[in-house]
């Protein structure tokens, strides 16, 4: 059995042979790498967004899809390549967020089951497993779109096979699919004509990529980490906001070290030489008489006993990284965001996903059976819609995602849910359309009757969403200036102002109000009820025909959310 030494070393220059197989551990640790290299490029992916939007979010989706993927396989002892695929891609499966998480997920899906129960993985393997990743990628989307992270996925593989035809060496294998990758990542404007117009490339091919140049990196002996980039993982309730390294626990490196070293000509270029040697992320700056050193390390009593041959210890403190992981997943699994309302066994229940109080209180009022927090700013998890459906106390259920990005990942719990579980997806993709077809909803009704009924109820919804730009950008024929107003119609843009009402003004031209029966304005993001309801007056006189409602939906990003119907 072959394990990580034989093949990647530590990092610096690699001076060994070729890589001829991977083992279980191997990909393992190559996995908790490629966490921290899309760590350090998650905001760079999400500015990718089309739109300049302020609330992109692949880099986010992808980074918590491959998180779940590593946390699914940190602790296995398992030391054969395929079930630790298989893990893998159990962990990205339940993990995906959004569409770019989903289909990442199913890249590894793909992946692991070529592997199958192999224990290593040579070029041979490697060349199907990458075929069959793109192919079961293509296959999980309704319409597979070129200029994505699908192509990026497909040509990656083609150069993965044109590359074994010459060599059994992974490493060469490796880069020539990333040298691809980046060819096909800047490919993809003149592939879709909207990435050109918005002059930015793919964002989930990007992520991609990304992934495999961290992989790349580490197998190269390269750092795949800045200095002290971590992974900052949100707060759960009763354990304290931690900065952690997938990477560096992945590879052994548990213990964050801080400490000062107080003493007399202090040599600062030759500690951070020393202290570089016995771990990773290391940090060390001072002068002749204090020096600081930060560094994450296998054991921390190292960094100690080279402090104290120097100097006096100072400050000295420790933090096992791994533990702290591990405690910040137990509460984040116990804890419970979702909301369960009255469901009786033999109904029928409605999911929806949505993000502020204002609409969740609208939902409930309405008779929603479960919420799910998320939508335009955090794209929850299959893991999410899972839990839901297993909590409700019914074999039917019908899911309204509210969000285009967060339909493939409903679609994908919905066939992975238990088999006496009837699930529909009512593809909304906004939230005024999730509220039309909660509307639509009947109860004496059947599953496949309502769900008929409830998306045609959504379709008959214009949406106009209020936002302020986070870039230049020129596309759709609008000019948007970074902070300046924008407004998007139906998910594209399509205006630009100096102010929110600008804005709503124009979007309600779009919309062709006055052949509309209903205008309701949801106010979110900082906008006070005063304001909304003088707008709302405005919007009276303009259009007397028309019936005006004001909802207080407190949603995040958005000033406003404008329907008509």
């Amino acid at each position: 059995m072959t394990d990580m030494k034989t093949h990647v070393r530590s990092p610096g220059p690699r001076t060994r042979g070729p890589l001829l197989v991977i083992n279980g551990d191997t990909l393992k640790k190559l996995v908790g790498v490629s966490v921290s290299w899309l760590r350090s490029n998650q905001q760079a992916i999400n500015a990718l967004n089309v739109f300049p939007v302020p609330d992109g979010d692949t880099g986010t989706n992808m980074l918590l899809t491959m998180q779940s993927a590593w946390t699914e396989v940190d602790k296995m002892s398992e030391d054969r390549a395929g079930p630790v695929a298989h893990a893998i891609a159990h962990g990205a499966l339940m993990g995906a967020r959004g569409n770019s998480g989903v289909i990442l997920s199913q890249l590894w899906r793909g992946f692991a089951r070529s592997l199958d129960d192999k224990e290593v993985l040579g070029a041979a393997d490697l060349v199907p497993a990458m075929q069959e990743a793109a192919r079961t990628a293509y296959k999980g989307v309704i319409k597979p779109v070129e200029g994505t992270i699908l192509t990026v996925a497909r040509e990656v593989a083609e150069a993965c096979a044109e590359a074994a035809h010459e060599s059994n060496d992974l490493l060469l294998i490796l880069d020539r699919m990333v040298a691809r990758g980046r060819e096909s990542v800047a490919r993809t404007p003149s592939l879709l004509p909207v990435l050109k117009q918005a002059g930015v490339v793919d964002s989930g091919g990007q992520g991609y990529l990304v992934i495999l140049e961290g992989m790349l990196r580490y197998a190269r002996g390269e750092p795949v980490t800045d200095e002290v980039v971590a992974v900052v993982m949100p707060a759960a309730a009763g354990v304290p906001e931690a900065e952690i390294d997938a990477g560096d626990i992945a590879l052994g490196y548990t213990y964050d070290v801080q400490c000062l070293v107080e003493g007399e000509n202090l040599d600062v270029e030759q500690m951070r030489a020393d202290v570089s040697t016995m771990g990773r992320s290391a940090l060390i700056v001072g002068d002749a008489t204090t020096v600081k050193i930060h560094v994450h390390v296998p054991d921390y009593m190292t960094v100690f006993d080279y402090v104290r041959r120097l100097g006096r210890l100072r400050e000295a403190s420790t933090e096992d990284m791994r533990a702290q992981y591990q405690e910040f997943v137990a509460a984040r699994s116990q804890r419970t965001s979702e909301r369960i309302f009255s469901i009786q066994p033999g109904e029928i229940a409605t999911v929806a996903v949505a993000t502020g109080e204002g609409l969740i209180r609208v939902f409930q009022s309405l008779g929603i059976g479960a919420m799910i927090p998320g939508g335009q700013t955090m794209n929850p998890s299959t893991e999410q819609f899972l839990h839901v459906i297993e909590q409700l106390p019914t074999d039917r259920i019908l899911i309204l995602p509210n969000n285009g990005n967060v339909v493939l990942a409903a679609r994908q719990a919905a066939e992975l849910a238990p088999a006496d579980k009837h699930i529909v997806v009512v593809p909304t993709k906004t939230v005024p359309q999730g509220i039309a077809a909660q509307l639509a909803f009947n109860a004496q009704a059947d599953l496949e009757t309502n769900a008929a009924a409830m998306e045609a109820a959504a379709r008959s919804i214009q949406t106009g969403e209020v936002t302020t730009a986070t870039r230049d950008v020129d596309i759709n024929g609008v000019q948007v200036r970074q902070g300046r107003f924008i407004g998007l119609l139906n998910d594209e843009l399509s205006t630009s102002g100096d102010t929110a009402e600008d804005v709503i003004w124009e979007l309600l031209s779009q919309m062709e109000t006055h052949d509309r029966e209903i205008v309701t304005l949801y106010y979110g993001n900082g906008i006070r009820r005063e304001e909304a309801e003088a707008l709302a007056q405005a919007v009276r006189k303009r259009y007397p025909s028309q019936e005006v409602e004001v909802v207080e939906g407190e949603q995040p990003h958005y000033h406003y959310i404008v329907s008509t119907e």
